[in-house]
């Protein structure tokens, strides 16, 4: 049987888990660290040992914000961001719920942008989100000053090759 360090390896497609000698530089760089449950050595850590439901079950792989800072930090470039991309998946794909209210809604409407135009569509986005989240106004009172600073754009930017963009959701889809 395969373990959970055996399966998240074979998942990344890059430098395994067992490259990380713990120097915590990934953790020292990550703007979000402060905010996890368990910091990201913790994390690789806590998937050596096998922690498998302690993993998938926190909140730590739903705030980690993919910036990369960790992979550009690491002497041995272990792909940290690419780490929690797998575990979110796997999370997903056993049916275990975020901690955080609404954060797997704030995932599924940043992905549906992307597949829509094949870049995020902050407009396109949060319309899907307060859709999902029922959340309408929370927030409701910043948004004219973004239009205005050009912080928003009514026109969704489009990706020249929608296409191939769309075959990578599908590769991904039909191997789930």
């Amino acid at each position: 049987m395969e373990t959970f360090l055996e399966e998240v390896n074979k998942k990344i497609h890059g430098v395994p888990l067992q490259a990380c000698y713990h120097c915590r530089k990934c953790t020292a760089g990550c703007p979000a660290a402060s905010y996890m449950e368990f910091n990201p050595n913790k994390v690789i850590k806590m998937i050596q040992n096998g922690q498998k439901d302690k993993v998938l079950s926190s909140s730590t792989i739903w705030l980690c914000l993919s910036c990369e800072t960790c992979i550009t930090r690491c002497p041995n470039q272990v792909d940290i961001a690419r780490m929690m991309d797998v575990l979110r998946q796997m999370a997903i794909e056993e049916g275990r719920a975020a901690k955080e209210a609404n954060v797997l809604k704030f995932h599924e409407a940043f992905l549906s942008s992307i597949k829509f135009g094949g870049r995020v569509h902050e407009m396109l986005m949060t319309v899907h989100y307060k859709l999902k989240s029922g959340d309408f106004f929370s927030d409701v009172d910043i948004a004219p000053s973004m239009f205005l600073k050009g912080k928003l754009s009514l026109l969704p930017p489009r990706t020249k090759d929608l296409k191939s963009v769309r075959n990578i959701f599908e590769k991904t889809q039909s191997k789930s």
